[in-house]
């Protein structure tokens, strides 16, 4: 017998691709399916992105690049960070990743051992507390409230802090409830940091750009007080609908950043030379194809909202960032999964049941809005049939 060790029995995994997986092959039956269950836009990578990767290929940048990334992808990393938050960033804090998990990992992997705890936001991406087990760190969750806006609340953060804390997550705008924490919470969380120097923040803002009604995204690296012990998280995925091509960043503290050298030098080596040089021309490039997607995931989002709000037993305050909306669905009687599960199997429409979220996820579903229009309208239709044909029980 093979004996691997115990902390994987400890890891958990993201069931948005399981659910992929499920409707896929569902698919494959020849079955119709409207998937609102994958956080991925559905729109393709510009143009001129795509370009420049191919550009990279055709110029012979084939080989390793340095495990941080590549000089003029940090510096364009800076430029965007000094455009979008005001704040000066050195390139040489700068590291490039495959895709934002990798710096979740990272900085779970540098605090998490027995012993100590470390907080993360419930509903949160799932991600998170697989890998606080995984290193055997105690996961507290934050609860996110659906009565806060699904904002978090900074005096219900810091209260959970204890002398075993060695690392807050925050996530803003948050997957998967969609909520933007406003700036007095902010502002409160970094004051009441101030009594607990030892606690690192990972900060995850990779839906910074998507935020709705006036809302205004406040990046923690704005806060110097904090800038020595904050890990910031973000990249290319959904800015700039890059899913596939797996490009990330962070920016790290300068005790941090070798210890994220290192072990990117003993995972993944580097990210792929052409990718990077995409990113560059993502950056340093027009704005206007993540403008024109974020106005459209606002005009989908205001359909599944009004479209929510109509089905019966259920309820769905408006997201104010990323694409996903959270709705309420406890007074259905339908336990959350197994009405997600019904609806993929017998009404077509995939979705995430919200315990797949986080212990506070009982009662809600995940509907991700980067979908058609169309397809949004067809698998509302679809849920009302279902809700009212199919009662619970």
């Amino acid at each position: 017998m093979l004996h691997v060790v115990p902390a994987f029995s400890r890891i958990g995994e993201e069931n948005a691709f399981a659910v992929l997986a499920r409707a896929q092959a569902l698919a494959a039956q020849g079955r119709d399916i409207i998937n609102l269950g994958i956080g991925q836009p559905d729109m393709p990578t510009t143009p001129h992105v795509v370009e420049a990767g191919i550009k990279a290929l055709r110029d012979g940048h084939h080989g390793y690049t340095p495990a941080t990334g590549i000089q003029p992808l940090r510096e364009a990393v800076s430029r965007d960070i000094l455009r979008r938050h005001g704040v000066e960033v050195s390139p040489d804090s700068v590291m490039i990743v495959p895709g934002g998990k990798v710096t979740m990992f990272m900085a779970i992997l540098m605090f998490g051992q027995p012993g100590a705890e470390i907080l993360y936001p419930d509903p949160g991406f799932p991600i998170y507390r697989s890998m606080i087990e995984y290193t055997g760190a105690t996961p507290v969750p934050v609860p996110i409230r659906e009565e806060n806006g699904f904002a978090f609340s900074a005096a219900e953060t810091l209260a959970l802090i204890t002398p075993r804390t060695r690392l807050l997550i925050v996530n803003s705008p948050a997957n998967p409830t969609g909520g933007v924490s406003p700036r007095s919470e902010i502002d409160a969380l970094v004051k009441g940091l101030a009594d607990h120097p030892d606690v690192a923040v990972l900060s995850d803002e990779i839906y910074g750009t998507m935020t709705y009604d006036g809302q205004v995204h406040h990046s923690l690296l704005k806060y110097p007080e904090i800038r020595d012990r904050l890990i910031y998280l973000d990249g290319a995925s959904k800015t700039y609908a890059m899913t596939g091509w797996r490009l990330g960043w962070s920016v790290w503290p300068k005790p941090l950043y070798d210890n994220a050298r290192k072990l990117a030098v003993n995972a993944h080596s580097c990210v792929n030379a052409s990718t990077q040089w995409a990113g560059v021309a993502a950056l340093d490039g027009s704005q206007d194809c993540v403008t024109e997607m974020v106005a459209e995931f606002d005009r989908r989002r205001r359909i599944v909202v009004d479209g929510l709000n109509a089905l019966p037993g259920v309820s769905c305050i408006e997201p104010k960032g990323a694409f996903y909306a959270f709705p309420n669905v406890s007074r259905t009687g339908w336990k959350a999964k197994a009405l997600a599960s019904a609806l993929l199997d017998e009404a077509g429409v995939a979705t995430i049941g919200g315990p797949d979220f986080g212990v506070h996820g009982e009662g809600f579903l995940r509907l991700s809005y980067a979908n058609s229009a169309e397809n949004i309208r067809r698998a509302l239709e679809r849920m009302k049939e279902f809700l009212e044909s199919r009662p619970a029980g």
